[in-house]
């Protein structure tokens, strides 16, 4: 029987990993998100932002931002170290993703998206690319896990100023757009 946190083995924190999708996405199908894009296809990637297959498919312009949440996570986390296991600080960082891919798929908040930013087309994740987010801020946790802070910092801001460059949009403009809209940051986001 374990006695503390350290003892749990690694199985018990992949679980309930595990748990975390399954709940997320049974909440996401009960709120009526749709499991997979409307036309029933399923693609790696989905490259054109303004696209009703943005946010419906495995990987998009916003898939480098989940990698940053974990590096952000991880970095949260880290005081908590030697008192819970890597393993337990990833399902921290999953229950804290997870219930951000909920509440991000809520009217409320999809409205604000297209009143707030550009993105006037957005009608919330499909199932698919909530898990697939969640995944992808696992692979910034255990990125970050394994590589010199340097690199992890690196790893984020070329991400944030490449995929800013080329979509005028990234992490830091989208908390941006959603706490402090800005007339000057939406209109450049158009392209104006």
């Amino acid at each position: 029987m374990p006695t503390g946190l350290k003892d749990v083995p690694t199985r018990s924190w992949v679980l309930l990993g595990v748990a975390i999708l399954v709940v997320t996405a049974a909440v996401q199908l009960a709120m009526g998100r749709l499991p997979i894009a409307a036309d029933g296809t399923i693609r790696l990637w989905v490259g054109e932002v303004n696209s009703s297959g943005n946010s419906q498919h495995i990987a998009d312009w916003y898939t480098p931002s989940h990698v940053i949440h974990g590096f952000l996570f991880y970095a949260l986390f880290s005081p908590l170290k030697h008192r819970v296991p890597l393993g337990g600080r990833a399902v921290l960082a999953m229950m804290i993703e997870a219930a951000w891919e909920i509440a991000e798929n809520t009217e409320t908040v999809i409205r604000h998206y297209r009143e707030a930013t550009i993105s006037l087309s957005y009608f919330g994740d499909s199932v698919l690319n909530s898990q697939c987010d969640i995944l992808a801020m696992l692979l910034g946790f255990f990125l970050a896990a394994r590589l010199p802070v340097w690199v992890t910092v690196a790893l984020a801001v070329v991400m944030e100023v490449f995929v800013g460059w080329v979509i005028r949009d990234n992490l830091t403009l989208n908390v941006l757009m959603l706490v402090w809209p800005l007339d000057s940051v939406k209109a450049w986001q158009a392209g104006n």
